[in-house]
C-alpha cells in the first residue's frame, strides 16, 4: 500500500495535468476504426470527426471515411468526399467537388478535375479524368413487362478503366450489366463522350467529341473515331479502323480501314456516293433553271 502511494504522489508531481484526465469516448472509437495508416494517425496528419466517421484529410482539406484507403501522398482538395472502403493511391490528386464513391479504386498518379463522380468503377495508373466526367452510374436499360410497364433492367456490375486513359470533361461511362464497361490502356477520350453500359474499347482508342456508343459494342485497339460518329448497340469494330466525323455504324465491321457515312461503308465508296449526289444535284439545278 505504501509503495503504491508513493508511485501516485511521484506521478502527481511529474505530470499533475494529466493525472485526472481522460481522452474522449469518441477519440478512442475513431483509434479503433480509423484505417487510412496509424503513422498519419499518430502524426496529426488525418483526423476523423464527426460521429458517421467522416474526418478531414491533412492534404487538400477534403473528406474521407474512416474505412478508406487512402496513401499518405494523396490531395484531396477541399469539397471533395472520399466515402466508405474508397482506395486512393500514392500521388493521387482529387479535385474540389468530386465524388468517390464506396468500394471505388484509383491508381496511383492519378489525377481528377473538379465535379468528378465516380462510382462503382476501377481506375487505373497515371489517368487524368477532366471536370464533371461521371462514371460507373446506371446505363440505360429498360423494358415492357407483360402489363405494359416499363421496368428497370438490372445494372449491377462495374466500370473498369485502364492506366494512361484520358477522359475529358463530362463525359459519362456507364457500368455494365451482363459484363463490366472496359476502357483499355492509353485510350484518349475527348469531352462530352457516351459510352453505354457493357461496352469494350481496347487499347490506344481515340474518341473525339460528341461520340455516342450504344450499350454492348465491342471495339479493338488502336480505333479512332471521329466527332459525333454513333455507333449502334451490340455492334463489333475490329481493330485498325478510323471513322470520319458524322458517321453512324449499324453493322460489324469486320475490316481495318477507313470508313464514313451513314450507315458508315469503307471511305472509298463513301467518298463516290457523296461526288454522285453532288452531280445529281447540280444536273437538278440545272434542270430547274431552264
Amino acid at each position: 500500500m505504501a509503495q503504491n502511494l508513493r508511485r501516485f504522489a511521484r506521478l502527481a508531481c511529474e505530470k499533475p495535468h494529466t493525472l485526472f484526465t481522460r481522452r474522449p469516448i469518441s477519440h478512442s472509437l475513431n483509434r479503433l476504426h480509423f484505417s487510412v495508416s496509424e503513422s498519419a494517425f499518430k502524426g496529426g496528419s488525418a483526423m476523423p470527426e464527426d460521429h458517421q466517421g467522416f474526418g478531414k484529410w491533412h492534404n487538400g482539406c477534403g473528406r474521407f471515411h474512416s474505412s478508406a484507403c487512402i496513401d499518405e501522398t494523396a490531395v484531396i482538395e477541399i469539397g471533395a468526399i472520399v466515402h466508405p472502403k474508397a482506395v486512393i493511391g500514392p500521388n493521387t490528386y482529387i479535385g474540389s467537388g468530386a465524388i468517390i464513391g464506396p468500394a471505388v479504386s484509383i491508381g496511383q498518379s492519378t489525377k481528377l478535375g473538379y465535379n468528378v463522380a465516380l462510382s462503382n468503377c476501377t481506375i487505373g495508373d497515371y489517368c487524368v479524368i477532366h471536370n464533371g466526367v461521371c462514371i460507373g452510374q446506371d446505363g440505360f436499360g429498360f423494358f415492357l413487362d407483360e402489363r405494359g410497364d416499363m421496368v428497370k433492367k438490372p445494372q449491377i456490375l462495374k466500370a473498369l478503366i485502364g492506366h494512361h486513359v484520358e477522359i475529358g470533361a463530362n463525359t459519362c461511362i456507364d457500368r455494365g450489366s451482363w459484363r463490366d464497361t472496359t476502357i483499355g490502356d492509353h485510350t484518349k477520350i475527348d469531352n462530352l463522350v457516351q459510352i453505354g453500359h457493357n461496352v469494350v474499347i481496347g487499347k490506344y482508342c481515340m474518341l473525339c467529341g460528341q461520340v455516342g456508343i450504344a450499350g454492348s459494342v465491342t471495339m479493338g485497339d488502336y480505333i479512332t473515331l471521329g466527332g459525333r460518329v454513333a455507333v449502334r448497340d451490340h455492334v463489333s469494330i475490329v481493330s485498325k479502323v478510323r471513322l470520319a466525323a458524322n458517321s453512324s455504324v449499324t453493322k460489324d465491321i469486320n475490316e481495318p480501314g477507313d470508313y464514313g457515312g451513314f450507315p458508315a461503308v469503307p471511305i472509298h465508296e463513301w467518298r463516290r456516293q457523296v461526288a454522285s449526289h453532288c452531280r445529281r444535284n447540280k444536273e437538278l439545278i440545272e434542270l430547274s433553271e431552264r
